[in-house]
């Protein structure tokens, strides 16, 4: 199983996919592997920032409630 990556990787990578595929010189086979491959990063990268949002919003619950009992 491939080690999971980074968001920042995950977005890194997508840059790439995305240079490859506007430069036109690739051929065709290669250019869907890349753009299954962007699908993939970009689902992961959502799902990613599903959770960060989560964290985030629990956070910041967690913080006001702190506040009330002050």
């Amino acid at each position: 199983m491939a080690e999971k990556q980074t968001f920042q990787q995950s977005m890194d990578r997508l840059e790439e996919i995305v240079t490859k595929l506007e430069k036109n010189e690739i051929v065709l086979e290669d250019a869907i592997s890349l753009f299954e491959e962007g699908l993939a990063l970009v689902n992961s990268c959502d799902t990613q920032l599903k959770q960060f949002e989560t964290k985030v919003s629990s956070l910041m619950d967690s913080y006001e409630a702190g506040d009330a009992d002050e």
